[in-house]
Parts: structure tokens; sequence; C-alpha cells
């Protein structure tokens, strides 16, 4: 006979709980009305985070995510907290988790979400406030690839570095990123061993931008930073970055690509 063993308790930290909020009612006679669940927690209060509602007359309301969370600001709650600026999706700074995506909120239609819309910081990462993440471990992990020209060889005295186009082509796909850390915030070994030295797919995929790059003249030092248990080879694959990418692209497939690099060199 068997014994079995009791399970584990598990318990989350204090004041982690996601409670009932408040709910904000649209307007009389609005007939569109659309819900926004939003996550809200203010590190300046003792207060669990909370799910306000707020009931967004569409008809009154530009078709994107993120004009509804600017409609909630300018109208309805001036507490509400969350990044944005360009709102082409090219800054890369409203990304968020909606409907259970990570995306960016300015790209984000609303009509592309059935039901009420839920509206969440980036997973995995230390919220700021409301909406706002601390990615300032995922822009020193990006600073660390060091993600610009080097070049030992004197410039061309009248001109640029040039390329062929066959050459310009191969950054196709990777110079498009706007670091929104979607991807990054999606992988589950960015989650699990992003602190312990994975550096997650928005900035494995960089990395291979510049050794693609032919104008850079440093590839065997980039692929010897890359040579660690942790940076490179922690990624197992799972797909999540090149689903979620609001971009479209191919994170995953840049990783593999580094990966056939690194075994070459041996």
């Amino acid at each position: 006979m068997v014994a079995l063993m009791p399970l584990g308790k598990f318990f989350l930290p204090a004041n982690s709980k996601v409670g009932k909020g408040k709910t904000f009612k649209a307007p009389e006679g609005a007939k569109r009305v659309k819900k926004f669940h939003i996550y809200r927690w203010d590190p300046d209060t003792d207060e669990n985070p909370r799910l306000d509602t707020y009931e967004i007359d569409l008809d009154k309301c530009g078709p994107m995510v993120l004009d509804a969370l600017i409609k909630i600001k300018d109208e309805i709650d001036s507490t509400l907290t969350f990044r944005r600026s360009c709102r082409e999706g090219v800054c890369g700074s409203c990304s968020m988790n909606i409907d259970g995506t990570n995306t960016l909120s300015c790209i984000k239609a609303i009509a592309d979400v059935k039901g009420d819309v839920s509206i969440y910081p980036l997973p995995h990462m230390a919220v700021v406030k409301d909406l706002v993440v601390d990615l300032s471990h995922a822009f020193a992990q990006y600073q660390a690839i060091e993600p610009w020209l080097k070049a030992d060889t004197t410039p061309p005295p009248n001109g640029e570095r040039l390329q062929s186009p066959e050459e310009r082509k191969k950054l196709d796909g990777m110079w498009e990123c706007v670091l929104c850390f979607c991807c990054s915030t999606s992988c589950p070994s960015y989650w699990w061993n992003g602190q312990r030295g994975y550096l997650g797919p928005a900035t494995l995929m960089q990395a291979h931008r510049w050794v693609q790059d032919s104008r850079d003249e440093h590839t065997g030092e980039r692929l010897e930073f890359l040579e660690d248990g942790m940076r490179l080879f922690r990624c197992h694959t799972i797909m999540n970055c090149t689903v979620t990418c609001p971009k479209n692209l191919n994170p995953a497939k840049a990783i593999a690509e580094l990966k056939q690099l690194m075994i070459k060199r041996e």
C-alpha cells in the first residue's frame, strides 16, 4: 500500500489577492455600452489590488483599447495610471495584458474583444502602479548586449558603411521590435529565470539582430557573451513569444538561429 504525501500549501504574498473594486456606470441613455475591468493598485496605500469596472459608451469613444483608457483617465477617473506615447504601435509604451494576451493597447481594437474587456499589467513583473510595471531589469539586460554598431575599421570618409540588399534583408523581422517586452513577459522561462540570468526573447532577438548585421565587426565577442547556461539556453521553444508579439515578429526563430550559430562555433 502506497502512503499518500500531504499536498503542500501555497500562500500568496501579503496584499496580493485581487479584490472587487469600484464600478463606474455609463451615462444615462448610452446605447452601446462595454465594460472594462481594470487592475488597480496604489503603492501609497495598504490596500490589496482590485478590479475596477468602467462602463464606456462606445459611441463616444475611439476604436482602440488605448482610446478607452484615455477616456477613462480624462473623463471618469483621473487616478488611473498607465504608460502611452505614440498611439501608432511604434514606441512600445502601452504594453499590457488585454483579454488574456500581452499586446499594445493602441493597436488592440475594442471590437476584437468579445464581451467585457479585462486589462492587467504585464504578467510576472513588479507593478509600479496600476498598469505600469518596472522594466528596469529588462532594459538593463538589453543594455548588456551592447545594442549598437561595433566596428574597429575606419568608416568611409565620405559616406556610410554600406550593405548589399541581401545583407540588409537579414535584419528584417528584428529591427522592427519596439521593446514593448510583450514577448518576454509571456515566456514562462523568463518568469522563472529572468532574474537569474536568462535574457528573454526581446533581448535575445536584438542580440541576433546585431550578430546578423554585416557592418558589425564584433560577432565573435557577441556570441561569446551568450556562451552561458542561462543567458541563451534557458529558452525551451515554448513559442509564447511569437504568438503574442503585437508586431507579428518571430523571436523564437531568432533564438533558434542564435543557438545554431553557437553550435557551429564549437
